[in-house]
């Protein structure tokens, strides 16, 4: 059986995982389970459990939205791990000159962000901390390549940085830090795959588990490295990837009662919000009762 590993840009170790593949890690992790593997690169994390549900991929990676966005469609997903808390992955930045003081600042404001993607989590959970609505008291945008000059223009009032870009606008100056990712939510990555080769064929997402470990800990030792292959690929400087990658955890653990909490929460507001438009139960997103987890433990 070859299996099939989706890999976008905007989940780091799936995307090291992919562009270090020469090292084998995937390979020798699966080759004594009678297993190949082959990788599926698309662009938009929000389409993974469609893409798992289609079988297009076998397993894959996001950040904390498309995981309940999947569910809500009724795809039938697992989760299998997660990585550390990223409490310095991004940032919703303001003008360094803006009257915008706290989050209930925004009110009647346009927040550039990329839809569907764990910034969604992060202004609509922080706009609910302040009692406010991501549905009703902000005009949420798409973010684009223009949308650093539309913030520094005044022409928007918030920006969702991440990344290289975050890296970049931070050195430039001019912009200040209204919302530090790690004071409103954990910020993981997350890995999924469908329920049939979870409940199945645990060894397998226990050995795709071990693989990304191994990349987490090479991009880990091999700083410089790993930024000059980000820059080469998508853009930027590679002193801004390097500051960016920096700031990731590069650990992955198992899924905790308290990462499923947080999902849950998400989940509830995203509902309230209309976000989604059915409730979701997040811990249905657990293997079934004697399977193993991928840290080996029975569930």
């Amino acid at each position: 059986m070859t299996l099939t590993i989706g890999v976008h840009s905007s989940n780091p170790s799936l995307y090291h995982l992919y562009h270090l593949s020469r090292l084998g890690f995937a390979q020798e992790e699966l080759a004594p389970l009678g297993e190949s593997v082959v990788f599926h690169p698309y662009t938009n994390g929000v389409r993974t459990g469609e893409l798992l549900t289609r079988g297009v991929i076998d397993f894959g990676g996001t950040g904390s939205t498309p995981p309940v966005t999947a569910q809500a469609a009724g795809h039938d997903i697992v989760y299998t791990a997660v990585s550390a808390p990223r409490p310095e992955h991004g940032a919703v930045l303001v003008p360094e000159d803006s009257p915008v003081r706290t989050v209930a600042g925004l009110k009647g404001s346009t927040v550039h962000l990329a839809i569907g993607s764990w910034q969604t989590h992060l202004i609509a959970k922080a706009l609910d901390d302040a009692g406010l609505s991501y549905a009703e008291d902000i005009t949420a945008v798409r973010s684009t390549a223009d949308s650093e000059q539309l913030l520094r223009t005044g022409e928007i009032a918030a920006w969702v940085a991440q990344g290289a870009e975050l890296a970049a606008a931070r050195r430039t100056g001019g912009l200040r830090t209204l919302v530090r990712t790690g004071d409103v939510i954990s910020d993981r990555s997350v890995f999924f795959t469908r329920r049939d080769l979870a409940e199945s064929r645990p060894e397998v997402v226990e050995a795709l588990t071990r693989a990304l470990k191994r990349a987490d800990e090479w991009a880990a030792a091999h700083p410089r490295k790993v930024a000059e292959i980000a820059a080469a690929d998508l853009g930027g400087s590679a002193d801004d990837w390097e500051t960016a990658l920096a700031s990731l955890p590069w650990t992955i653990e198992p899924v905790s009662d308290a990462f499923i909490a947080e999902q849950q929460e998400a989940a509830d507001i995203f509902h309230r919000t209309g976000f989604i438009d059915r409730p979701v139960t997040v811990a249905h997103a657990r293997a079934h009762a004697g399977t193993r987890t991928a840290a080996g433990k029975a569930v």
